[in-house]
Order: C-alpha cells, then structure tokens, then sequence
C-alpha cells in the first residue's frame, strides 16, 4: 500500500514532508518492525520501542508529541487503526470452492446448501439443516437434526452433538465440543448414577467458540450462548447456561450449571462462577476470582468470592501488611502486660501506705 492509500483508509493526516507513493509492504511489531513495515504505538509500556523502532511508518494517539525517525500517523485508536491496515495488506483467504468432498459422509436426510463446502471425512448426520456459505472442517462432526445457519464455520474435528442449533455466521474452533451431556449424577444406593440430558445446545449469531472449549446440553430445555459472545480457548460451560449478548469469556473459565449472564459481561481467565448464580449486565470478574452470589450489574469483581474491587483492593493490602500487623500487636501485648505489672506494684504499695501500723 502506498502512503496516501493508508492515510485514506484510517483517515490519518499526510504530514506534510511526507511522500504520499512511498510503499508499505508489512505490518510488524515495534520491535520486528523494518522499514518497509508499518506499526503502531498505543501503551506506555512500550514508549522506549517505539523510540528505537526501524519501522518505516508508526500509528500512534492524536495526542502524541514526541518527534520520531519514523513517518508518524496520529489516529484515534492505534490498535483499531493497525488492524484496518493489516486486514488490506494481507491476502484474502481462498477456501475450496462449494460442495461435498468425495470422501464426507452424509446422510441422505441432510440437507445441504450448494453454496456450503464440506470438507473431507466430514460427518453429517440425518436431519442436518447446513445454511448457505457454511464451511464444515475436515473429520468435524454434526449430529442428528443439528441445523447451521447461513455463514457458519466449523473447524477441523469440532464435534456437534444432536440438536445443536446455530444461527448466522457462527465460528467453532479445533477441538470443541457442543452438546456433550452435562455433568449430573445423583447418590442412590452408595452408586452415583448418571442424571439424563436431553436438552440442546442454542448459539446464536455471530457467536465465536475458540478451540479446545466444551458446552454441555442442557438437561431439559437449552444452554444458551445468545448474540455476538466471544468464547476463549479451553472455557467449560455446563448444563442450562444462558449467556447474554456481547460476553467475553476467557480461557480456563468455567460456568457451573443453571448460571445465568447478563449482556456485556466480561469474565476474564481462570473465573469460577457457581451454579444457579445471575451476573447483572455489564460486571467484570477480574481473573482467577469465583462468583458464588447473584451480582447486581454495572460492578468490577476481583477475589476469591468475587467481592466488590475496591474492597477486595483493601483487604489484600491489609493482607500484605499482618507481619507486621502481628509484630505491633505483639509488641502492644507487651506493653500492656509492662503496664499491668507496673499497675499492679503501685496498687500494692498504696495499699501498703494506707494499712494500719
């Protein structure tokens, strides 16, 4: 890209000794960058990168001021602006074109848009609906009546289990698992024996699923994970979860069964939140914190038991400080015993003066 073409897609100014057919031919980090790339700068974290950096061109934030070898480009969002530039400079994905490789197994039942592309030793089951411009993975799976709709893509050995319904547009990433049954014995006899799922897995549009992550089918009923919720890698969530629109989970959370979330909830890596529990919209979970109460919405949890941020900050200051909590304390014990010894010999030789001869 030229110089002018990459002012014009982010609506950057062109500094004025600036060439406007100067040419770009990567996009590259701070400190990988070369002169024919491009990068950006948005974090304090990396003021001394983006110093020394050989990067031909630099995005940075409209309030930067700083003088740079590099050509400087002043935008709103650097990250946002970057990866408009990334997306025009890298070269559009081609797929396979639409149909059914010879060696997919489908059913007669399935029905199949021409516009969809199954790809080899893919598996579709009887009364699969799979919408138009869906892409289904090498050895992925779809299970019986499951339907697709129109955009879909399913990786290579993801797993759909019966009835799995997805709307538009929905991404399911290596290694998932949707619709296994969820996790419920009940203790008869001294024998755990195993509680029937026969719901189904709900996802609607434009859901991404990264890879490695498991949700259970619902016990009766559905799981819902509802519009635009951006699932991370290795996230469990169990049976009769309903996830609100727009959620962001990240990797290593697991959601306990009957838990309910608002939209816009963010919980971030290594979260637990118990069962039957609902998070209010728009709550932050802070990573490796638990929820096991219902959370009014608009908070920022942190902490083992998810408690209001500014009081978990408290407490683990307070935490930092019982050494030497415990040496005052120890040393105050002390004086008050001094005191009580001294108290107690006053008292003595009063009594003492005031006898009787």
């Amino acid at each position: 890209m030229t110089l002018l073409e990459i002012t014009e897609a982010i609506g950057a100014a062109l500094p004025p000794d600036a060439d406007p057919d100067q040419t770009i031919t990567g996009a590259a980090s701070l400190e990988d960058a070369q002169a024919g790339d491009i990068a950006f700068f948005e974090h304090p974290k990396y003021l001394r990168a983006v110093r020394v950096t050989r990067a031909g061109v630099v995005l940075v934030p409209t309030a930067f001021e700083e003088a740079l070898t590099a050509i400087t480009l002043r935008v709103a969002s650097p990250t946002t602006a970057f990866s408009t530039i990334l997306e025009m400079l890298a070269k559009p994905e081609v797929g396979p074109p639409p149909g059914i490789h010879p060696t997919a197994v489908v059913h007669p039942s399935a029905t199949i848009d021409p516009a969809a592309c199954i790809h080899p030793y893919a598996v579709i089951e009887p009364g699969v609906v799979i919408g138009a411009d869906c892409s289904v993975g090498a050895h992925a799976f779809i299970g019986r009546d499951s339907q697709l709709g129109a955009g879909c893509v399913i990786h290579p050995h993801a797993v759909l289990y019966r009835r799995t319904i997805l709307g538009a547009r929905v991404t399911i990433h290596s290694g998932t698992i949707i619709g296994s049954d969820g996790f419920g014995y009940r203790l008869e006899a001294g024998r755990h024996e195993k509680v029937v799922h026969r719901g189904n897995v709900q996802i609607d549009d434009d859901v991404e699923v990264g890879a490695g992550t498991t949700i259970d089918r619902a016990r009766f009923g559905r799981t819902w994970i509802q519009t635009g919720t951006k699932i991370d890698n290795l996230v469990q969530i169990a049976h009769n979860v309903v996830i609100g629109p727009h959620c962001l989970i990240i990797a290593q959370t697991g959601i306990s069964g009957s838990a309910r979330l608002g939209k816009y909830v963010v919980l971030a890596g290594q979260v637990g939140v118990v069962g039957h529990v609902e998070i209010g919209d728009q709550v932050v979970v802070a990573a490796k914190s638990g929820v096991s109460k219902d959370t009014a919405g608009g908070q920022t949890l942190m902490g083992m038991f998810g408690v209001p941020m500014k009081e978990a900050r408290e407490l683990v200051a307070h935490y930092h400080r019982l050494p030497k909590t415990v040496a005052k304390i120890k040393t105050l014990e002390q004086e008050v015993a001094e005191l009580k010894r001294l108290v107690g010999e006053l008292t003595g030789a009063r009594a003492t003066e005031s006898s009787p001869a």
